[in-house]
């Protein structure tokens, strides 16, 4: 199944890759003769960078896998010594225990450059971060894999001390990676928000000059009441009720970003239909009502 989740993804890249290079192509048959020049070499910049992303991912990618199908291989290897015969089976399974252990500490460091790959990178997948939190628990079931195998060493009277020093590495690893993990996430999860969150105000013109949000006839150029705003996400709050029959905006926003529309009692609705065109001047929005 793990095996499948990492193929999947694996098409799903090689597509969206695809996908992305036939519609630059298209937009590049498109562009003007003038002043297309500027555009294709803009372009073909960005699809060069978008490639080499992708490859790099699709790199790492197959590494983990042959990093998994190699101790699934020597697992096996295992398997067959602890049920076999032999004065050189425990030097055969401490071989093959030293592999994994090798191996794995190796996929860690991958997955990490893969973790790193996918935040630095312009292509952002939501599949791509399943496929990782995949890899990490397929870390965690090779932890208990080896945590049996040790027990059945033991009720075989085998015992392999590099099996413990494995594991007791393998807990603390994983753990550490996991926590670093956390902490990233939790790091661009807030930036992330920081990046979405907007302020928005609206007032008559005496309520405005009180909280110095205008102050003669000049908006925002003070020491003005940030408190009295009210915060946003942007990706989700795109409707704000004014409750007023008259409305304008005094700060700068692109005239085709939003619209100004009525209810039925003639009360103006300010309707953001291009929110990151039109937080992109401002972050604060001030709207003068009467």
């Amino acid at each position: 199944m793990k095996r499948m989740v990492i193929k999947h993804i694996s098409t799903f890249i090689c597509i969206v890759a695809m996908t992305f290079t036939f519609t630059a192509c298209q937009q590049k048959k498109q562009a003007p003769d003038v002043s297309g020049i500027e555009q294709k070499d803009s372009l073909e910049k960005i699809i060069s960078q978008r490639d080499d992303e992708i490859n790099d991912m699709m790199g790492t990618l197959n590494q983990v896998e042959d990093g998994f199908r190699a101790i699934n291989e020597a697992e096996n290897r295992v398997s067959l010594a602890k049920d076999g015969e032999g004065g050189d089976k425990q030097q055969l399974i401490k071989e093959n225990i030293q592999f994994i252990a090798n191996t794995m500490r190796h996929n860690r460091e991958l997955i990490k450059k893969l973790q790193t790959q996918l935040r630095e990178s312009s292509f952002k997948s939501s599949e791509m971060k399943k496929t990782i939190n995949n890899l990490l628990k397929e870390l965690d079931d090779k932890d208990q894999q080896l945590q049996q195998l040790r027990a059945e060493l033991d009720a075989k009277d085998i015992h392999i001390s590099e099996l413990d020093e494995t594991i007791n590495n393998l807990n603390t690893d994983v753990d550490n990676l996991k926590d670093e993990s956390a902490q990233k996430t939790e790091t661009i999860n807030n930036q992330d928000k920081q990046l979405n969150t907007a302020w928005f105000v609206f007032g008559t013109k005496k309520e405005l000059k009180e909280q110095h949000i205008l102050e003669d006839g000049k908006v925002l150029q003070s020491n003005f009441n940030k408190s009295y705003f009210t915060r946003i996400d942007i990706r989700v709050d795109k409707e704000i009720k004014l409750y007023s029959k008259s409305a304008r905006l005094l700060t700068t926003h692109p005239s085709g970003s939003y619209t100004l529309l009525r209810d039925a009692n003639k009360m103006y609705t300010l309707r953001i239909t291009n929110p990151q065109i039109f937080w992109s001047t401002s972050k604060y929005l001030v709207i003068l009502v009467k």
